[in-house]
């Protein structure tokens, strides 16, 4: 049996692959789950004595596909879990993000599988990220880019929004940016600044930080990623 722990750092070399390809430094895993390199390193040699990493010299690590197999499991309970929190207990999306970190770990499958069926089967959670399958199949490549890489004019629909910062989540909820909205980006500061227009025409100004924080699509492609939109009430 896994710990919590070992969990965790399964579902964030997962996210960091995601991101960046394998294999993923230490340094990185450090820095996502707010540890040394030092307690890294000997962390992913117990999950590579289980066969759940492997291990590249200077390199870094990347997950086996038993170890992709347990990350999927605890990203899919975590993002039910947000999606759940929101809908039913009237959670703001903003709140069920440390909720579900630390409920995951401690859910049956027969829970999940009523959660998944009370919430009818929700592909993406309440920030836009994609849910895994009940089959635990590896989630679609995300072609969804950073706000900030569009330029001043363009039109684009809102895919997710980063979870890392709940701050950020209260600021942009109160500034009507969720999943499935469409911007259209007004002005780019030289320090960084985005200002962004909604359908409603209501401008907001968002830092660079914020802005970087969101993934957008055009807007033309915006009827296939309205589907964030109809699950984040939050």
């Amino acid at each position: 049996m896994l710990s919590d722990v070992m969990e965790d750092y399964l579902k964030a070399i997962y996210q960091l692959q995601a991101r960046t390809g394998p294999p993923v430094s230490t340094s990185a895993i450090a820095d996502t789950v707010g540890k040394t390199p030092a307690t890294v390193t000997s962390m992913l040699e117990t999950l590579e004595e289980r066969g759940l990493v492997a291990r590249e010299k200077y390199k870094g690590a990347e997950l086996t596909a038993e170890g992709e197999t347990v990350a999927l499991e605890v990203l899919r309970h975590h993002r039910l879990l947000e999606c759940y929190l929101a809908e039913h207990l009237d959670y703001a999306w903003s709140e069920v993000h440390e909720e579900a970190d630390a409920l995951e770990h401690h859910i049956s499958e027969e829970f999940e599988r009523r959660v998944a069926a009370a919430l009818d089967d929700p592909v993406v959670d309440p920030h836009g990220d994609p849910i895994p399958s009940a089959d635990l199949s590896p989630l679609d490549e995300d072609d969804a880019t950073p706000l900030t890489a569009h330029d001043v004019g363009s039109r684009v629909v809102v895919s997710r929004v980063s979870d890392r910062d709940r701050e950020e989540l209260e600021y942009l909820a109160d500034a009507g940016v969720t999943p499935g909205t469409v911007l259209e980006i007004v002005d780019i500061a030289p320090f960084g600044m985005v200002t962004v227009r909604t359908e409603d025409e209501a401008e907001q100004s968002l830092p660079e930080s914020v802005a970087d924080a969101i993934s957008v699509r055009p807007a033309a492609e915006a009827g296939a990623a309205a589907g964030p939109g109809e699950v984040t009430d939050a």
